[in-house]
């Protein structure tokens, strides 16, 4: 069994420093999303070829994830942090200096692959300190983290206007420079299990251990369907405001940063109940609030009633799945205390790769409207129900048994 070191670490601290940690990709991804246009037109390239990077940074990222999540099981968690941030700091300096795409491309998948063994020790690092409490602190996590997306795009346009492209990624290693400072400062190890029996657990027997819980398959698959409705927001989201509902990019500005703070709530919602009420009931708490108001997100948009009705029923959505994808992840978490890196690469790459599939099923399901963007949603929430009642099933069943005669 693994503990945390005798060095007395405040948690006021920890937290924020590994939420500096975990918002590297998401800077990463959104502050050079202004730049794109200008981007394609220094590489002398096409702006599909460009809009691909974010493709081959998810890529790269979900690959590192699969790599790193069983040696952070293994290694110094702290090592792997500092390797992960000094490789983004490296390929961030180099990536002003490109001269084509292909360059572009090949040290963007290697920032994206290099980061993720910074980022994939975090929500085991966190299930260190607060065992029992995993979704508290990853609640706080996510609500701090959250302020990344929000700043990035908006940061990555003044830089443009005030320099260049290239500012972009000085600032983005000037930041990395002061998170390693940060990490080599504050960041405690931990210390693991020496026995040999877990040294010599495989690479591969890490991952069968994982896959062979059904209650956390079960809740694998509850990250995966919801962070599946998530990437179908952000994916459809500009489209359904500018588009079919025809508002200015101003009022866009504002609805996507009212969610945003729908989003936090949500986590500070969590932060102020888990602990009393278990991740369980909370997973159930946002998930009946996730069915109502993804019902009524259909409805509005089968029977094409007004802007109002979409965005009263988005943002408690949003904040729901949230609430839903934290409680999900803590669960599977503190089934592993020994394979939680592991468990934090399958959520991940899962994650990642259902949440590519968001594009390709709204396109298939094109029709100009909002309604396949509510029905995806919908869909995925209604996945997630079956999940939970089917681990809900399980449990009595389990209890029934246990019961004297």
């Amino acid at each position: 069994m693994s503990a945390v070191n005798s060095t007395q670490v405040s948690l006021k601290l920890l937290l924020p420093l590994l939420a500096s940690v975990m918002a590297l990709s998401p800077l990463a991804i959104d502050m050079y999303l202004p730049a794109m246009p200008i981007l394609a037109e220094y590489l002398a390239t096409d702006m599909p070829m460009v809009q691909n990077s974010l493709s081959v940074y998810l890529f790269g990222y979900a690959l590192g994830l699969i790599l790193f999540g069983p040696m952070a099981d293994k290694y110094s968690r702290r090592k792997m942090v500092l390797f992960g941030i000094s490789g983004f700091l490296i390929a961030s300096l180099l990536l002003p200096f490109v001269a084509n795409i292909e360059q572009f491309l090949s040290l963007r998948f290697i920032q994206a692959f290099i980061s993720s063994a910074a980022t994939v020790v975090v929500p085991g690092t966190i299930r260190e300190y607060y065992q029992k409490d995993t979704a508290k602190g990853l609640s706080y996590v996510s609500m701090i983290m959250m302020l990344a997306p929000m700043i990035a795009p908006s940061i990555g346009s003044v830089l443009l206007v005030i320099h260049s492209w290239q500012m972009i990624f000085y600032v983005l290693s000037f930041y990395s420079v002061i998170v390693l400072l940060l990490v080599a400062k504050y960041l405690p190890e931990v210390v693991r299990d020496s026995s040999a029996e877990h040294k010599q657990v495989s690479f591969i027997t890490r991952y069968k251990i994982v896959f062979s819980n059904r209650e956390a398959r079960l809740d694998i698959t509850t990250s995966m369907m919801i962070s599946l409705a998530f990437f179908a927001y952000i994916t459809a989201i500009p489209f359904v405001y500018l588009t079919v509902f025809k508002i200015s990019e101003f009022s866009f500005s504002i609805l996507f940063g009212i969610t945003v703070v729908a989003l936090m709530t949500a986590h500070f919602i969590n932060t102020r109940l888990v602990t009393s009420k278990g991740s369980r009931k909370m997973l159930w708490f946002g998930l009946v609030l996730a069915v109502i108001t993804s019902t009524v997100l259909f409805l509005a948009n089968l029977f094409s009633l007004p802007l109002i009705f979409t965005v009263l029923s988005i943002l408690p959505l949003m904040g729901s799945i949230s609430m839903i994808a934290v409680n999900s992840d803590a669960l599977v978490l503190t089934k592993f205390p020994q394979q939680s890196g592991t468990a934090t690469a399958v959520i991940g790459t899962l994650r990642f790769g259902i949440g590519a599939l968001a594009g390709p099923i709204l396109a298939y399901f094109y029709d100009g409207s909002a309604l396949p963007f509510a029905g995806l949603m919908f869909s995925s929430v209604l996945l997630v129900l079956l999940c939970q009642i089917i681990i809900y099933a399980l449990d009595k069943k389990t209890h029934t048994r246990k019961e004297p005669a």
